[in-house]
């Protein structure tokens, strides 16, 4: 029976909603039925060429579901089963995963290259976006790539943990490393920002600046966990470092992904500050340094790949954080959408609109 999913046809072409047909659940694989689906940014990343992966596909990679049936030797989950998507499983044999980076693993895409899907109406063979093909109303997937949901949290909003909470958390946490007392500056209030501000608040920052150029983000932002919001400009850090004693804050996160604000946030942290940047950029978005300021300075700058989080580890601990009320996963949640919403999703993001778009079954 087919089942209804957003495909890319091709890079830049605009998602067309369909039906697939999904094979049956192999050994080691899981075939799961979608609660819910954020719309993240990196989708909009994949759908314009800046990530590049196999097209046609089906895109979607942060989502939670019911497992419907599971092929021979899955042993972790079962049918019934609530589960979250993990769109980067780690092997366990690289050698990242040696170190325990397992979210630099080198092989957690090699999944996006397989044949997923078939579209219902010409055969065309679809592949799975970022490993999980979220954007639909079913999908199959390696066992590795579904991890049991958080005890007491909705499998709708439990999508978001699959990547914007873990990567703003990890950012945070993992990366940043932020301690009680220090002060934060997050670029970018989007899910991920939305997310990074809680998780400075769970970190026991003192003082949390959200900076953003929409003015609709203040009242999410401020929610969220910030003390202050600014509307990002060029004179943020000078900005900054006048609400932080004329010293900068402890840490900057960047979620934006442009080569002006990475600059920004590392310009508004303090001498020997951290600036962590989660934000995917394209090749074009160049950041400019000197020589003598980055000896002055004595910064760090730091890239984050799915917020150094090893997803197996720090769902429980997320999953903590909620059912305590610490963490508010429908605080990041702007609007609750169909299927065929998603493209008006992808031009608010382009307008800096909103937090995260939620594609709901």
């Amino acid at each position: 029976m087919a089942v209804r999913a957003a495909v890319l046809p091709a890079v830049d072409a605009p998602l067309e909603i369909t039906g697939i047909e999904l094979p049956e659940p192999g050994p080691g694989r899981v075939r799961v039925r979608l609660a819910a689906a954020g719309v993240c940014h990196s989708d909009l990343s994949l759908s314009n060429g800046t990530m590049r992966l196999p097209v046609p596909a089906v895109l979607g990679h942060e989502g939670a579901g019911t497992v419907v049936s599971v092929g021979e030797g899955v042993t972790h989950v079962a049918p019934g089963d609530g589960v979250v998507l993990n769109w980067a499983p780690s092997c366990g044999a690289c050698p990242a995963c040696a170190r325990g980076e397992v979210w630099l693993c080198a092989d957690a895409l090699s999944g996006a290259a397989a044949v997923h899907a078939r579209r219902a109406d010409d055969g065309t063979e679809l592949h799975p976006g970022l490993n999980v093909a979220a954007f639909a109303e079913e999908t199959v997937v390696p066992a590795s790539c579904v991890l049991p949901a958080p005890e007491g949290v909705p499998l709708a909003d439990a999508a978001l943990l699959g990547c914007a909470v873990l990567t703003g958390y990890g950012a945070v946490h993992h990366s940043a490393r932020v301690g009680p007392g220090e002060t934060v500056a997050v670029f970018g209030v989007g899910g991920v920002g939305l997310a990074a501000l809680q998780s400075a608040r769970i970190a026991g920052a003192s003082r949390i600046v959200a900076v953003d150029v929409s003015p609709a983000k203040e009242e999410l932002a401020l929610a969220a966990g910030a003390t202050d919001y600014l509307l990002a400009s060029d004179t943020t850090p000078r900005e900054i470092r006048a609400l932080t004693g004329k010293q900068g804050v402890d840490v900057a996160v960047e979620c934006v992904g442009r080569g002006a604000t990475i600059r920004a946030a590392w310009e508004s942290t303090r001498r020997g500050g951290r600036t962590t940047v989660v934000g995917i950029g394209g090749k074009d978005q160049q950041v400019t340094f000197n020589a003598l300021e980055i000896f002055h300075w004595g910064r760090t700058l730091a890239g984050c790949v799915y917020g150094n989080s090893d997803p197996a580890r720090d769902l429980p601990v997320l999953g903590e954080h909620i059912r305590a009320g610490r963490l508010d996963l429908g605080a990041l949640v702007t609007e609750r959408i169909a299927l065929d919403g998603i493209p008006a999703a992808f031009e608010n993001m382009l307008a800096g609109k909103g937090g995260r778009a939620l594609v709901v079954f």
